[in-house]
């Protein structure tokens, strides 16, 4: 009787800790959250790997006149790349709602969802402050966007944000030690991060709104020149160029980074206790996404980017064409030497 009551106790309490650990999974990882991340960053991975490769090559292969602008190009790409290469970990996450990979790269991957914006507004200044130069001081364009002094302003964010971040691989308020199983969870929220939100506001302050400030400064000045002709020597393919260059930086700004900032600083004053946050991940989706929208601004920067897009979107085309051809004449032989000697 006694045996039968601590054997029933002991059933009770190991299906009490079931549900506990199977509702924790539930609050924390949504079935929806998992499949939208699954969808999402298998679109992001596929396109922002093929764009940022090419731009790569573009720009640090196969460009012969470096200059400032090819500098920041490369950095951007890379950036891109370090971010996008750790998405297929986090598929595998969300699809077994598991993170096999331990803890250090746990942390390696939630530092960099933080790391990513702090790099990516810096240099977005830096090729605003390169537009500023071009239009308003063209005079001194030689002096102020010599590839080496590019390098070493790049060099100086990667040590400032890489000195930002740092920390966050060290953090104590760690929210995955309450659970008896690996949950990642500082990887999928930023809550945890509330007891530093002295360092995180500096980090707010610093690497967003100063970088933001650089760049509305940038434009506001080049408007004002455009508007008051005072970049009448320019020729206009320079101004066109630079128009198109900071519309798209405005708009990924306010797409990809705006909102997931905003989001940031609710969830940081937030003292409701939640351990999940819809806007918090579609924001982080948001941000993400700047990885592919990074492709028009390649495409409005370099006449090669643009050509080696439009080669393999014709060589498609034609390949396409020469295999419709092929099956009703039966000529494939020819037709590849065709395509050969056209490609040539």
């Amino acid at each position: 009787m006694l045996g039968d009551g601590a054997l029933n106790a002991t059933e009770c309490g190991t299906a009490i800790m079931n549900v506990s650990l199977e509702s924790m999974s539930a609050v924390l990882a949504p079935v929806e959250y998992r499949l939208a991340g699954l969808v999402f960053y298998g679109f992001i991975f596929t396109i922002g790997l093929v764009v940022n490769v090419t731009a790569l090559w573009v720009f640090a292969l196969t460009t012969k006149s470096r200059n400032s602008v090819t500098v920041h190009m490369i950095n951007v790409a890379i950036v891109d790349l370090i971010f996008i290469l750790l998405l297929p970990f986090r598929m595998v996450y969300y699809s077994w709602d598991y993170w096999p990979f331990g803890d250090v790269f746990c942390r390696v991957s939630a530092a960099l969802t933080v790391f990513y914006p702090c790099m990516a507004l810096w240099i977005f200044a830096l090729i605003s402050a390169d537009r500023y130069v071009a239009i308003v001081q063209p005079r001194h364009s030689k002096e102020l966007k010599s590839v080496r002094k590019a390098l070493v302003s790049c060099a100086g964010i990667w040590v400032m944000s890489l000195g930002c971040t740092a920390p966050l691989l060290f953090t104590d308020n760690d929210p995955d030690r309450a659970s008896g199983y690996t949950t990642c969870l500082k990887m999928r929220d930023i809550i945890h991060l509330q007891p530093d939100n002295a360092i995180n506001f500096t980090r707010l302050i610093f690497f967003f709104l100063v970088p933001m400030f650089i760049m509305v400064g940038c434009y506001v000045v080049i408007v004002d020149n455009l508007i008051h002709g005072r970049t009448s020597k320019l020729k206009p393919k320079v101004k066109q160029k630079s128009i198109r260059i900071i519309v798209t930086l405005i708009v990924q700004v306010l797409v990809c980074f705006v909102p997931f900032h905003v989001c940031f600083v609710f969830l940081l004053l937030d003292r409701s206790g939640g351990d999940y946050s819809p806007w918090g991940a579609f924001t982080t989706f948001l941000m993400n996404l700047s990885t592919v929208l990074d492709i028009i601004l390649y495409y409005i920067v370099s006449k090669q980017f643009q050509d080696r897009v439009i080669s393999v979107i014709l060589y498609r085309n034609y390949l396409r064409s020469v295999r419709r051809k092929s099956r009703h004449t039966g000529g494939s032989a020819r037709s590849l030497s065709n395509l050969t000697s056209a490609m040539i």
